[in-house]
């Protein structure tokens, strides 16, 4: 698992019949800031991730990736590679606050 920020969404009207009705977002994975590690940075990648909890943009989510994205109730028939499994409220590293969504 690992944290990303919704940067955008993806509109694909032509699509594999199970991936129908399936919101699809854009995201960027973010990691602790390396020198004070009192902040969270962006890595510069970015994919497409299925969003199975209605995510926005904006929002910092939980994301799995890989064959462990299929494990969830509601992507095991699908064929994807990164699912968001949850909308991040708060970070903490090291006994510091490093993301707040209310700040």
């Amino acid at each position: 698992m690992f944290l990303a920020k919704v940067t955008g969404s993806i509109v694909a009207t032509q699509k594999v019949d199970n991936m129908r009705g399936q919101k699809l977002l854009m995201v960027e994975p973010y990691r602790l800031e390396p020198d004070k590690r009192k902040s969270l940075v962006p890595t510069g990648r970015s994919f497409v991730a299925v969003d199975a909890l209605g995510a926005g943009v904006g929002e910092l989510v939980l994301l799995c990736q890989g064959s462990s994205a299929r494990f969830t109730p509601e992507t095991k028939e699908l064929p994807i590679d990164a699912v968001v499994i949850g909308i991040v409220d708060r970070v903490d590293a090291a006994g510091t606050c490093v993301f707040d969504k209310d700040e």
